[in-house]
């Protein structure tokens, strides 16, 4: 029980220390000899940037993959991965890019869940949901929810 209450406390305080960072998590489908690009900004040399994706559905549940620099430089790729994650520095100051590729597929559809995360992006606020009384959080709620995104990234890591 103690350590519970010690971890209940710690947790919260530490994640209150992190620096911001947002995700947006998103589901696309890849259609059979499909490429597929996503992109995102850093806005100065040294930020971190995360990349997860996960293939929900479609043929053996694997898709090939390529993130490039602003420069036109492969930082990371994959062929046939099920799932991954990354974090890396931006080096260069610039738009990345995030491919997903199904040409192995020629007739099967992959869906595939990923997150994009940018260290100094703002956080985007959700739409308010019906029954929600404000649209601001105090200051617990945003501790709640870097918790909740470092679990998440346990969680993933775990896997």
């Amino acid at each position: 029980m103690r350590t519970f209450a010690v971890t209940s406390i710690l947790l919260p305080l530490l994640a209150s220390f992190m620096p911001q960072a947002s995700a947006t998590a998103l589901t696309t489908a890849v259609a059979a000899n499909q490429r597929l690009c996503f992109h995102a900004d850093a806005d100065k040399k040294g930020e971190k940037i995360g990349f997860y994706f996960a293939v929900q559905s479609g043929g053996s549940f694997d898709i090939d993959f390529e993130v490039t620099a602003p420069d036109g430089k492969v930082l990371l790729e994959g062929k046939r991965e099920k799932q991954g994650d990354y974090v890396f520095t931006a080096n260069s100051v610039g738009e990345y890019t995030f491919c997903f590729e199904n040409d192995m597929s020629t007739l099967t559809e992959k869906l595939i869940d990923f997150d994009i995360m940018v260290e100094s992006e703002p956080r985007r606020e959700a739409p308010l949901k019906p029954g929600q009384i404000s649209d601001k959080t105090s200051a617990l709620e945003e501790s709640i929810y870097r918790l909740k995104n470092q679990l998440t990234g346990i969680q993933r890591t775990q896997k």
